[in-house]
């Protein structure tokens, strides 16, 4: 068995139409989540989440409930089959921060389940009263990244993987941006199918309104070491807990740093919980050699179990 595990969860993004569905119907732990989460939320959101169709899954209003939803039906599922984890830490891109505090115990489930719908609304809220864009900068450096958007007057909204960078704002500052980024020595830059600028300026109506929204919550300190987008670092007070969760709505999303400091405490797997499998794909750029599963189904969940039995 691994010594240590490190769980990552899902960021907006990721979610899929049928997400969390074999799950239900063959692991009553996971159908008991998806039922407790309806019943919070006093709304189908499980057949949001299994029938679509993608343009409602994709809302972040609903999105974002369904990936803390699915990563934490996953994670229950997977200590079903293999017995309890050795957790070393724990992080979660953008969104995914919050469902990795659930799972800590930071908070219960129905109350993350609730700052999770009230986070969703407030940026959906924040992108009909602005006009923001995103764009991915593909072979940018940091520094690059940086002189590119202080230029354009943008902002760096995730630092995802080496050479791999996003960027955020106005619609026409972002569309100048990736206009001039080989002036930067960005080898390529494309616009991104997005409702809005997330983890810019742009959000600051769901900055203020969530940090109140944070201040509600009963909260306490992880079971485990959780990353902080903000700092990729551990959080180790209630005031930071609250801190950066509401700054994450504005910051950069510093997504490598992130898998590094969980590299440094020694975890020797890592374990993706939910679609897609895109943080998989991102860790192996930051660290080629990192041992990491993709949790996203019956049929995964039941591998990444003998997995870590063997």
């Amino acid at each position: 068995m691994a010594e240590k595990v490190a769980l990552l969860f899902a960021g907006q993004g990721a979610q899929a139409v049928g997400m969390g569905k074999d799950l239900a119907d063959q692991f009553p732990a996971a159908a008991d989540i998806f039922r407790r989460a309806d019943e919070v939320l006093g709304r189908k959101l499980s057949d949001v989440a299994w029938n679509g169709p993608i343009e409602d899954l994709t809302k972040t209003s609903n999105c974002q409930p369904a990936l803390f939803v699915h990563g934490l039906a996953c994670l229950t599922v997977l200590r079903e089959l293999a017995g309890e984890l050795s957790i070393c830490g724990a992080a979660g891109l953008s969104l995914g921060e919050l469902t990795a505090h659930a799972a800590g115990e930071t908070f219960s489930f129905e109350d993350g389940l609730r700052l999770v719908q009230k986070r969703g609304d407030l940026m959906d809220e924040a992108c009909s009263t602005t006009v923001g864009g995103m764009a991915a900068l593909i072979g940018a450096d940091e520094s690059a990244a940086r002189a590119l958007a202080d230029d354009e007057d943008v902002d760096v909204a995730n630092i995802n993987s080496p050479g791999q960078i996003v960027i955020s704002g106005e619609l026409a500052k972002v569309e100048a941006a990736v206009a001039v980024a080989k002036e930067h020595g960005i080898r390529r830059a494309t616009m991104l199918n997005v409702a809005g600028a997330y983890h810019s300026r742009l959000m600051e109506s769901a900055y203020r309104k969530f940090g109140a929204a944070l201040l509600e919550v009963q909260m306490q300190l992880p079971r485990f070491p959780v990353i902080s987008n903000v700092t990729g670092g551990e959080v180790k007070t209630l005031p930071e807990i609250r801190q950066t969760l509401q700054e994450q709505v504005t910051s950069t999303v510093r997504w490598v740093d992130c898998m590094e400091r969980l590299a440094g405490l020694d975890c020797d797997m890592f374990l993706e919980l939910g679609p897609g499998g895109v943080l998989a794909g991102l860790l192996k750029r930051t660290r080629k050699d990192a041992n990491i599963l993709s949790v996203s189904d019956a049929e995964s969940v039941r591998k990444a179990a003998d997995a870590i039995k063997s």
